[in-house]
C-alpha cells in the first residue's frame, strides 16, 4: 500500500486540522502558519519562513536548556512559522515532533502495531538487558511519572495494550506513543540498578 504522507496531512490541513502538541496551525494568506497555542493573538511574534528553522525551535526550552524529549510540554513561544504550502508544513513538523506525523498515519490506516513495555525490554541486550529485571511496581512508578512529562498518548501497557485512543477533536492530529522510547529505556536501567545496590 503506498503512503503519501503530505497528501494526507494537506486533506487533514484542508479539512480543518489546527493543532499539533503545543503548535496551532492556521491558513493564512502566504500558506500557513505555525505557532506556539499559548502565543494566539501576539501581534509581536518573531518571524520564520523556512522549515529547517523549527529545528532550533524545538531544540531549546524557555530558559536555553535542551529538549531530549521533543514531546515534552516545553516548547518555547515567541515565534510565528510561516510556511507556503503542505509540503514545507510536513518538514516542519517533523523537526519539532519526529516520526509523529507518519505513526498518526499509520494509526489513521490501521497499520501502527503498539508494543508492550515487557516485550521491548526482552529485545534490550547489552548495558540494557538489565531492565528485563524491572518489577511491575517498579514500571508503574516509572511509567507515571516519566511519561507524565510527555504529550504522547500512550497505547500500550506493562504487558498489555491499552485500548484505542479516544476520540480526539478533528482540529487535532494527536501525538501517539507506540512502543516505551529509548530514553524511559535508560530510566529504566537506573531504576534496576539502583535497586541492586545493597543499602
Amino acid at each position: 500500500m503506498s503512503r503519501d504522507l503530505t497528501k494526507a496531512l494537506s486533506d487533514w490541513l484542508v479539512r480543518g486540522g489546527e493543532r499539533v502538541g503545543q503548535i496551532a496551525i492556521a491558513h493564512v494568506r502566504e500558506g500557513w502558519e505555525l505557532r506556539h497555542i499559548e502565543d494566539a493573538g501576539r501581534t509581536d511574534l518573531a518571524l520564520h519562513t523556512r522549515p529547517e528553522a523549527a529545528r532550533d525551535l524545538a531544540n531549546l526550552d524557555a530558559e536555553g536548556n535542551f529538549r531530549p524529549l521533543k514531546t515534552a510540554p516545553t516548547l518555547a513561544g515567541g515565534w510565528r512559522l510561516v510556511l507556503p504550502e503542505a509540503t514545507a508544513v510536513r518538514w516542519a513538523l517533523d523537526y519539532f515532533y519526529p516520526a509523529m506525523t507518519g505513526v498518526w498515519l499509520s494509526h489513521t490506516d490501521g497499520g501502527l502495531v503498539p508494543v508492550v513495555l515487557r516485550e521491548t525490554l526482552a529485545r534490550q541486550t547489552g548495558m540494557y538487558r538489565v531492565t528485563q529485571k524491572l518489577t511491575d511496581d517498579d514500571a508503574r512508578h516509572l511509567i507515571d511519572g516519566f511519561c507524565a512529562g510527555c504529550l504522547k498518548h500512550r497505547l500500550w501497557e506493562i504487558a498489555a495494550l491499552n485500548p484505542e485512543p479516544p476520540a480526539f477533536a478533528k482540529p487535532t492530529l494527536p501525538l501517539l506513543c507506540h512502543e516505551a522510547c529509548n530514553l524511559l529505556i535508560a530510566k529504566a536501567r537506573e531504576v534496576v540498578k539502583n535497586a541492586d545496590r545493597p543499602a
